[in-house]
C-alpha cells in the first residue's frame, strides 16, 4: 500500500478571535439564535394568546345578545300585559265585583263651574 503524505503546513488552522469582552466569535451565533428563538416564543405565546381572547369575547358578545333579545321579548310581553291591565272594562269589573263599587247616580254628581 502507497502512504500519501500530507502537507499539514498548506492547512490553514481555524483561529479562535476574541470579541470584546473575551467572547470568542463561536458563541456569537449562539447567543443570536437563542435571542430570536426566544423572541419567537414570546410572539407565539402571544399571537395564541390573542387568539383565545378573541374566541373569549366572541362568546361573551354572543351571550350578551342573546340575553338583549330574550330582555326584548320580555318587554313585549310586558307591554301587552300592562295594556290588557289598563283596559277599562277590566277595571270597571273588578271595581263592580271586588270593591262593591257603583257608578254614579245623578244625585251624587257636582258639577264644578
Amino acid at each position: 500500500m502507497g502512504v500519501s503524505k500530507v502537507a499539514w503546513g498548506k492547512v490553514a488552522a481555524p483561529v479562535k478571535t476574541k470579541v470584546e469582552g473575551g467572547q470568542s466569535w463561536n458563541n456569537v451565533p449562539f447567543a443570536y439564535l437563542t435571542g430570536v428563538m426566544v423572541l419567537l416564543t414570546l410572539v407565539s405565546i402571544f399571537h395564541v394568546w390573542s387568539r383565545v381572547e378573541v374566541i373569549d369575547l366572541n362568546l361573551k358578545i354572543s351571550d350578551a345578545s342573546r340575553q338583549f333579545k330574550e330582555a326584548q321579548q320580555e318587554n313585549k310581553r310586558l307591554k301587552v300585559e300592562v295594556a290588557s291591565l289598563k283596559a277599562p272594562a277590566r277595571i270597571e269589573a273588578l271595581a263592580k265585583g271586588e270593591l262593591g263599587m257603583a257608578l254614579p247616580t245623578d244625585q251624587q254628581v257636582i258639577v264644578v263651574r
